[in-house]
């Protein structure tokens, strides 16, 4: 299994990035995919998920309204779309897969995670 995360970089606040995780691997169709982040001295916390079917997406609340999941079963790829970057989203982005489908905002839930791609806002 291999998740490879790509689209991270140098952004302006205020401006817009869009991540993405590429699978392999896996079952794609069924499985649940979460993004998490990991700023310096900090532990890595939930950001968003979504189940299976794409129809049930978690946030938390430090990025609703602003950052959208979204997945594209052709692809095999899981987005992330975040608009009005603040300096405090500066982080290391990393993508998970839950294999039973559901996508809950727990770490421990996900059983595969990538490397990770980097994302820094200017201020």
């Amino acid at each position: 299994v291999q998740l490879v995360e790509s689209g991270g970089g140098l952004v302006q606040a205020g401006n817009s990035l869009t991540v993405s995780c590429k699978s392999s691997g896996l079952t794609f169709e069924y499985v649940a995919f979460g993004w998490f982040r990991q700023a310096p001295g900090k532990e890595r916390e939930f950001v968003a998920s979504l189940t299976w079917s794409g129809d049930t997406k978690n946030y938390a609340p430090s990025v609703e309204g602003r950052f959208a999941i979204s997945r594209d079963n052709a692809q095999h790829t899981v987005y992330l779309q975040m608009n009005s970057l603040k300096s405090d989203d500066t982080a290391v982005y990393y993508c998970a897969a839950d294999v039973t489908g559901t996508g809950w905002s727990s770490a421990r839930d996900y059983n595969f995670w990538g490397q990770g791609t980097q994302v820094t806002v200017s201020s």
